[in-house]
């Protein structure tokens, strides 16, 4: 562990280095935690049966007595998505956070029930909030893919450190929220400790295009589309989302809103003031089934193809209002996340076989990124003008490249580190440098989103959907014998010989295993047996398992069931005990 001198900051951040997603960073100064951020990751291929991936909170779990509050830099679920889960398994004194992400927040809160163990409170642009006695935190309006996001100043007894947040430089808001560069300035005026900054687009020269450029593109297809809309974009992306329903009345069509969180959003942003347009603009679907094609847009989500979206359900057929018809116009506007193009190529592939007609893909200028690019990260430098430089939210190849891009920009290489989630980075006036490890890692929330999966039923459920199942139910006697043949139960395993074999060549083990290790596992005393059942199971399952990988050339998962019969009358009952072990 890092040194608990308290003239030392400690920036922790537990998730969102190394990859993208769940965002969550602690600062530690003395005796006392803030929190920047809790945000949730989507499950890769083989998390079977995981809906929601969050960090290892074990650290905060031991300090929960250190911590003051939270702070919150925008509404996007890699940021807010966690915080439900966390506050179940410790409290967190005060939330403060922008007005649209505390809305979404709220409602998350209230359906997990813990809206009792914190207080949230809402911020405007420039506010100041005390937290704790050791950070007072400014808020600055950036500019990002969803509405009321923002840059944050932590002034600590150290000196001020600046977070950007997610954010993009873009001169022409949809909503006319413009960045605040005036403030970003004089914070580089009076001096910086340390900047830490998104990474996002470090790989990707040139400036991000601003959200208004998508705006023309938009306008074009809908102008060429002469039956039904239908659009997806991300529900939290609600400039994007303002465009579409600008252009719906420009185009004389009633919007039919369908999934739950596109639908969430948009009545958060209408309370707010971020979305502006009249009720009669809304129609619900089977309004819309009675109206002519050309006059209706159906506003989705799925466009990242996944599994239970409204999207995703209307290209399998399977959505209960909505089925494709010859001529409807589906356009994508959004790029597929890494790691979702398959599943969003097979949505298209899908709808195009029922005769809609998709506008998808980077040539149709439908989507524009949220993350600034080389020269929006040269400004965030520039204008900070911070003494140390961390390179945050991003895969490792990107904090490489935005470390680089601060050299460039003057920062020299020994007043930056480069870090992964858990390292503890220590911060004096005088020095940055990596001063520890606490736990990091995942935890994963099922389906259920109720039970935590451990690595051990997650180790299980890959070893099924890759290798299959073996189940032997045997009984063995008091002599060492079996009384029967095993039974054998075989499931989804791709047998490399003869089933009759392979229950032939199990049993043959079996026999071995007891002949060779039961006058080792069996004692008698005055008549009485006592066995080790454990250890001889533990055997069993080796030598079997031995057996499979010999014979099958995988390694199926093995349950093995050890049945013993009832004590025979002339052995003492006082201390013998008959056992299943399983």
């Amino acid at each position: 562990m890092g040194s608990t001198d308290s003239s030392t900051l400690k920036i922790i951040p537990l998730g969102g280095l190394h990859e993208i997603g769940k965002n969550t960073c602690v600062f530690e100064y003395g005796d006392e935690i803030i929190l920047l951020d809790a945000g949730l990751a989507f499950p890769t291929d083989g998390m079977h049966g995981v809906n929601i991936v969050l960090p290892d909170m074990t650290y905060l779990r031991e300090n929960r007595h250190k911590i003051k509050g939270m702070i919150v830099t925008h509404g996007h679920e890699d940021h807010i998505g966690g915080i439900a889960f966390h506050l179940k398994q410790f409290d967190i004194p005060v939330i403060y956070g922008p007005r649209l992400a505390m809305a979404l927040l709220e409602g998350k809160l209230e359906e997990a029930g813990v809206s009792d163990r914190t207080e949230i409170r809402t911020v405007k642009p420039r506010d100041m909030v005390r937290v704790g006695k050791s950070f007072l935190v400014q808020y600055i309006r950036n500019t990002h893919s969803i509405a009321d996001s923002f840059t944050v100043a932590i002034h600590t007894p150290l000196g001020i450190v600046i977070h950007s947040g997610d954010f993009k430089v873009d001169h022409t808001p949809v909503d006319g929220e413009f960045f605040d560069f005036q403030k970003l300035a004089e914070y580089g005026e009076k001096g910086v400790l340390c900047l830490m900054s998104d990474s996002t687009n470090a790989e990707v020269p040139g400036s991000t295009p601003s959200e208004r450029s998508v705006y023309p593109n938009l306008d074009r297809v809908f102008g060429n589309a002469n039956a039904r809309l239908l659009v997806t974009t991300f529900a939290s992306s609600v400039h994007r989302v303002n465009m579409i329903l600008e252009l719906a009345q420009k185009h004389n069509r009633v919007v039919a809103v369908v999934g739950r969180s596109m639908l969430n959003v948009i009545a958060h942003a209408r309370n707010l003031g971020y979305i502006k347009c009249p009720d009669d603009l809304f129609v619900s679907l089977n309004q819309a089934k009675k109206l002519p094609p050309e006059g209706v847009l159906v506003l989705t989500t799925g466009s990242q193809g996944e599994p239970m979206a409204a999207l995703t359900r209307i290209a399998n057929k399977s959505h209960r209002q909505i089925r494709i018809q010859e001529g409807d116009t589906v356009v994508f506007s959004a790029n597929p996340i890494p790691g979702n193009t398959i599943a969003v190529v097979n949505t298209i592939d899908k709808l195009m076989m029922q005769g809609a007609k998709v506008v998808y893909g980077k040539g149709e200028g439908l989507h524009v990124s949220g993350h600034g690019a080389q020269e929006d990260q040269k400004l965030m430098l520039a204008m900070t003008r911070p003494k140390f430089f961390l390179p945050v939210h991003g895969e490792h190849r990107m904090l490489i490249k935005h470390s680089q891009t601060a050299q460039k920009m003057g920062v020299p290489a020994e007043n930056m580190v480069i870090i992964d989630n858990g390292d503890i980075v220590e911060l004096t006036p005088d020095q940055i440098k990596i001063a520890g490890r606490v736990s990091s890692g995942i935890e994963l929330v099922d389906s259920s989103r109720t039970g935590m999966v451990q690595d051990r039923v997650l180790k299980e459920r890959q070893q099924l959907a890759e290798e299959g199942m073996v189940t032997i139910a045997t009984a063995i006697g008091w002599d060492g014998r079996m009384v029967t043949k095993p039974e054998i139960l075989v499931r989804g395993v791709a047998l490399a010989v003869e089933p009759d074999r392979l229950h032939q060549d199990i049993e043959s083990s079996i026999r071995k295993t007891l002949r060779d290790r039961w006058s080792d596992l069996s004692h008698t005393y005055n008549d009485d047996i006592e066995v080790d059942w454990v250890k001889l199971k533990t055997h069993l399952e080796s030598d079997v398992q031995r057996v499979l990988k010999r014979e099958l050339k995988s390694r199926p998962l093995l349950t093995l069931m050890i049945q013993t019969p009832t004590k025979p009358a002339d052995m003492k009952s006082s201390r013998r005990r008959s056992v299943v072990a399983s």
